[in-house]
C-alpha cells in the first residue's frame, strides 16, 4: 500500500491515500481533508509535501497550531511511519511503507559568545583569508593592532580569550590560523563582515 493518512475523529477513522504532490488539511470545503465540525481548527490549518526524501507536513499559520507526536511545529517536519499530527480534536496517523532514513544529523557547533571588541579583533584576523590568494594567511598581531588601533599587548590579550572561548590550545598548527579557521567553520564571522 502506499503512503496515507488514518484519519481518526468522533465519526471514526477515514484512509486517506497520499497521492500527488500536497495535500491540504483544514475547516474549509475547499481543503483535501475538510474538518469542518471542529471550530478549533483553521480555514487552511496544515500542508503536507511529498519532498522527495518523504511526506513532510507544517502549520500554514493556524490559531491552534499543529502537533506532531504532541510537540508543536515551529518548522516544517519530515513524517516517519506511525507519527500522529494532531489537529484540533483530530488525530492524523501517518503510514508508509517507505523508511526515512533513521541517521540523526549532527548540530553544527555554535560560536561561543565573544565581546564586541573580540568580535572586531576576530573579523580583522580572518579577513586576508577572503583575498583569494592560495595560502593566505590570517592577519599578524601587529597588523591587527595597527588596523584596530590598540596595542600589541591589547590584542595578545584578546586573542588568549578567544583562545580559550573556542577551545584552541598549542598544537603544531599556529594558534591564530586555527582560530581563524574555527572562527569561520563555526561562523562566528560572517563572510559579509570580511568583506566589508
Amino acid at each position: 500500500m502506499t503512503a496515507h493518512l488514518e484519519v481518526w475523529r468522533s465519526a471514526g477513522c477515514e484512509v486517506v491515500p497520499l497521492a500527488g504532490e500536497r495535500l491540504t488539511v483544514g475547516r474549509d470545503d475547499g481543503n483535501d481533508i475538510v474538518l469542518a465540525d471542529d471550530d478549533t481548527v483553521s480555514r487552511l490549518h496544515a500542508v503536507l509535501e511529498n519532498l522527495g526524501p518523504g511526506w513532510c507536513v507544517r502549520d500554514a499559520g493556524s490559531a491552534n497550531g499543529t502537533f506532531v507526536n504532541g510537540d508543536r511545529l515551529n518548522a516544517e517536519r519530515l513524517l516517519q511511519t506511525g507519527d500522529e499530527v494532531g489537529i484540533g480534536g483530530a488525530r492524523i496517523v501517518f503510514r508508509s511503507p517507505v523508511v526515512v532514513s533513521s541517521r540523526p544529523t549532527v548540530t553544527a557547533e555554535s560560536p561561543p559568545v565573544v565581546t564586541r571588541r573580540e568580535r572586531e579583533v576576530l573579523v580583522a584576523l580572518c579577513r586576508p583569508l577572503r583575498s583569494g590568494e592560495p595560502f593566505a594567511q590570517p592577519a599578524s598581531i601587529q597588523a591587527l593592532a595597527t588596523q584596530l588601533f590598540v596595542s600589541e599587548a591589547a590584542v595578545k590579550f584578546h586573542l588568549g580569550n578567544l583562545y580559550d572561548k573556542f577551545g584552541i590550545h598549542d598544537g603544531d598548527v599556529p594558534r591564530r590560523v586555527r582560530l581563524a579557521n574555527e572562527a569561520i567553520r563555526r561562523r562566528a564571522v560572517t563572510l559579509t563582515e570580511l568583506d566589508s
